[in-house]
């Protein structure tokens, strides 16, 4: 029989440890990307680690769990836009929508520069906003609206770019990093072009990019 002083966690203990992590987990990968010290957001939690790690196993369990009703939204926003009756509109929507989902979520900004390499959820979620965006941007480019040498890599190059620019000014001007991209825009459009100087990569380039091993691929063997 289990000792009064130390009686077994019920199933509201647990829902509510559960829950307690959560809310530590979701700001701490916010404020400090997808590597937040685990036994820190323990902490934060006033929980051991081992009981993070019953709940969630790995890493990738616990920054799933966090990420993924957002990016439910997410794809449902996106999922409209190839819908949309002007494909100039698409685009742009395109733009703002993933640049806005990463600006003050640096673990949201980890997930879209990066792939998470042996872990199916990820994987399927950002297949599909590749995918999504790759067809608003082919739409556009049909239009007449897109420069034609701009390809998807060249979005996801900007994607980084403009979450590294909302880390850096979040704590001066947090909304700086529109302006950024509405630059960025202007650079996308067909009319008034310029000669791009340097060779756009291929999917195998960005996919080695996002995923180069022990350095941006988020490991998935532990919760470590």
């Amino acid at each position: 029989m289990p000792s009064s002083k130390n009686p077994l966690p019920t199933r509201r203990d647990a829902h509510r440890n559960r829950e307690r992590l959560l809310e530590c987990a979701r700001r701490a990968f916010a404020e400090r990307g997808a590597e937040a010290a685990l036994d820190g957001i323990a902490r934060e939690a006033g929980l051991v680690t081992g009981t993070l790690y019953r709940h969630f196993p790995t890493r990738l369990d616990l920054l799933w769990a966090v990420l993924e009703p957002k990016l439910r939204r997410l794809l449902d926003e996106v999922r409209a836009l190839p819908d949309l009756e002007h494909p100039w509109e698409a685009f742009r929507s395109l733009l703002e929508v993933l640049c806005s989902a990463q600006a003050g979520d640096r673990a949201f900004g980890d997930f879209l520069a990066k792939r998470f390499p042996g872990d199916d959820r990820t994987e399927a979620v950002h297949s599909e906003i590749c995918a999504l965006a790759q067809r608003v941007l082919e739409r556009a480019q049909e239009a007449g609206a897109v420069r034609s040498d701009v390809t998807g890599a060249d979005l996801f190059l900007l994607f980084w770019a403009s979450g590294r620019v909302a880390e850096a000014t979040r704590h001066v001007a947090p909304s700086m990093w529109r302006r950024h991209v509405y630059l960025a825009m202007d650079g996308f459009r067909a009319s008034n072009r310029v000669d791009l100087r340097e060779p756009a990569w291929d999917a195998d380039q960005l996919y080695r990019a996002m995923a180069v091993p022990g350095k941006q691929a988020v490991r998935t063997s532990t919760a470590r």
